[in-house]
């Protein structure tokens, strides 16, 4: 039976920028389940310690549901890491992603198939517990030393998507910060008398067009660096149809 290769896209290969280096990645941290370090060889265990090192990700042990949770770019992304693929106690691991799927917007399961009997195995139980596609994603490997390799570059990646998108968040919060003000000082201006500087001490008192057009000339006089013939202008501007009728627009 051919690899079910539908089941697992990996992220690190749409984007070659990501694969993780020293020089690259942003400090990072890895949480590994105590119980699933006890199962596995010391050998291993070393593997993944040097290899979280060499890319700048510090680790600790703790009991933790999922096998691994990285904080990486400010998210969270957690895997279930089976390095050995019983063919008769299938059920467990499928239980197991189920439920944690739930509790982790971000889950992986990386699973280590290196024989053809475990790979089919693997797919008759992935339609025999009936398994969500994607959800969560499973990735298969041939060794446990490619499946950790895996497990780092996935977590990297989701890290520097979530940093991106909070960039193009920031980028698009401040855009309508400046499109705002030059609106604000737009309106403002277009009260006769008014310029720039009072627009923005009123900007500075007040802070929006509403609360202007609501406040009273002594308020005005009292909060801000405007004379009080200005502050009459204002005044008579929001509320006297001989001004708001015929705005003057620079």
């Amino acid at each position: 039976m051919a690899n079910m290769k539908a089941v697992y896209m990996d992220p690190t290969v749409q984007n070659p920028s990501s694969k993780v280096t020293k020089s690259s990645v942003s400090a990072g941290v890895c949480m590994m389940n105590n119980s699933w370090r006890d199962k596995q060889h010391p050998s291993f265990i070393n593997f993944i310690s040097s290899f979280l090192t060499a890319n700048s990700y510090r680790l600790t042990f703790v009991p933790v549901s999922p096998d691994f949770i990285f904080n990486c770019g400010g998210l969270s992304v957690a895997f279930i890491f089976v390095t050995h693929w019983d063919c008769c106690n299938v059920e467990t691991i499928f239980s197991r992603a189920k439920k944690l799927k739930v509790q982790f917007a971000h889950l992986y399961v990386v699973v280590n198939l290196p024989t053809r009997e475990q790979n089919d195995s693997f797919v008759r139980s992935y339609f025999k517990y009936e398994m969500q596609l994607g959800r969560p994603t499973f990735v298969l490997v041939q060794d446990i030393e490619m499946g950790f390799e895996k497990i780092v570059k996935i977590a990297h990646y989701c890290g520097v998507c979530k940093q991106q998108e909070a960039k193009s968040k920031l980028k698009a919060e401040r855009n309508q910060s400046v499109q705002w003000m030059e609106n604000f000082l737009r309106v403002v201006t277009a009260i006769p008398g008014i310029d720039n500087h009072d627009a923005n001490s009123l900007y500075q008192a007040i802070g929006s067009i509403e609360g202007i057009a609501k406040a009273s000339k002594e308020y005005i006089v009292e909060n801000t660096d405007l004379s009080a013939e200005k502050a009459e202008t204002i005044v008579r501007f929001f509320r006297d149809s001989k001004f708001f009728l015929r705005p003057k627009i620079n």
